[in-house]
């Protein structure tokens, strides 16, 4: 019933067929970030073995993004959509401190959206989207921090990128941490780890060869491991050239804690999601973790139906795009009684200590992203 959204050169919100969506967005800034970066030496050679916690993990913040440009986001959307993302702050800082970055334009907008307990920073950005832009706090075993870079490329050049380039850079700035870059080119969205040696991954996008040509698995798996302390790589297929993000992973399979995963299963025989998301439902049933442990999964249906206001073509609708905290789980709710209703009970049921936070995300929703892709957790 849904499409994801498709970024078109000239700008605006494309259209492309299937039913779930992953983070993509638009900028007008310019410049061409691709290809491989080189690596910064670790602010400590003697303390190795960084590690990416898991994201149910303790938190000192959520890094968030202020932006929806008119030229990108479109006369309807544009407000709309810096409205969903306060009310996507203000309920995340009810539990954890939020630091946001603005556009100097946007400032006034912000200060008068977001709630006192918003941080907010003017940094100049293109887009939304910090799951992707923005780096990936890693820690090691003597307590030392770092913001690791992926050398966001525009989801492959797709677009424009050049402030969304600075992001990361900007993040470990304000976090007074070491800023390290990866040899990969990926994005935030096309990781999950559940802090425990295990990551989910899909291979349409970090094999992609508009992020990283002639990498293949072995290669990817040697860099990932040295950077995020993993020991097993879980692959899922995923699906390129459907969506911006070409099949990011938090839109398929996300761990609720160790040993637990949340997949998306697609009831739409139209989509091409349809067969995708059994075949991911059917390896994570037969794989393992780091620790031989064998996959407890969890699937959550797509809604059958969403409100009217901002629905179309683009609108993802999908519950795996959550954000997770120690405290609580944002939960997006679509206005499908049945299907909010199920995801909510079912997240809630794995777990009893956490408070489920459902929130309209409409006008971000009909951007193609969620509230997982509008986010970036930063550990302790």
């Amino acid at each position: 019933m849904t499409n994801r959204r498709t970024f078109l050169r000239l700008g605006g919100l494309g259209l492309a067929g299937g039913l779930l969506s992953a983070c993509g967005g638009g900028g007008d800034g310019g410049g061409d970030h691709g290809g491989s970066a080189p690596v910064i030496p670790q602010p400590n050679p003697q303390a190795s073995s960084w590690q990416m916690p898991d994201e149910g993990s303790q938190q000192r913040a959520v890094w968030m993004a202020f932006a929806a440009k008119e030229a990108i986001w479109g006369a309807k959307l544009s407000q709309p959509a810096q409205q969903a993302l306060a009310r996507i702050a203000n309920a995340i800082s009810a539990h954890h401190p939020v630091k946001m970055l603005v556009n100097p334009e946007d400032l006034a907008t912000a200060r008068q959206l977001c709630g006192a307990s918003v941080q907010l920073f003017e940094h100049a950005i293109d887009d939304l989207w910090m799951r992707d832009t923005g780096c990936v706090f890693v820690r090691n075993g003597r307590g030392e921090r770092a913001a690791l870079s992926f050398n966001f490329n525009g989801w492959g050049n797709k677009q424009a990128h050049a402030r969304d380039a600075t992001v990361a850079a900007r993040m470990a700035e304000l976090s007074n941490v070491p800023l390290l870059r990866s040899r990969l080119v990926m994005e935030g969205g096309g990781i999950e780890v559940d802090g425990q040696g295990t990551a989910i991954i899909t291979e349409s996008c970090m094999l992609n060869d508009n992020r990283n040509p002639g990498v293949g698995k072995a290669d990817a798996e040697q860099e990932l491991k040295r950077l995020l302390g993993l020991e097993k790589i879980l692959w899922l297929p995923g699906i390129a050239n459907h969506d911006i993000t070409d099949g990011h992973t938090d839109f398929y399979a996300r761990f609720l804690k160790p040993g637990v995963v949340v997949a998306a299963l697609d009831n739409d025989r139209t989509s091409f999601d349809y067969t995708v998301t059994r075949r991911h439902i059917e390896l994570l049933r037969t794989a393992s973790d780091a620790r031989g442990q064998p996959l407890q999964i969890i699937t959550l249906e797509t809604p059958s139906q969403v409100r009217p206001a901002y629905s179309g073509k683009n609108f993802a609708a999908g519950y795996v795009n959550f954000l997770l905290t120690d405290k609580a789980l944002f939960l997006p709710e679509f206005g499908d009684p049945v299907a909010d209703t199920a995801a909510r009970n079912a997240l809630a049921a794995q777990l009893p200590g956490h408070q489920i936070v459902q929130l309209n995300i409409d006008a971000i929703a009909a951007g193609g992203g969620g509230i997982h892709c509008t986010t970036q957790q930063e550990p302790v």
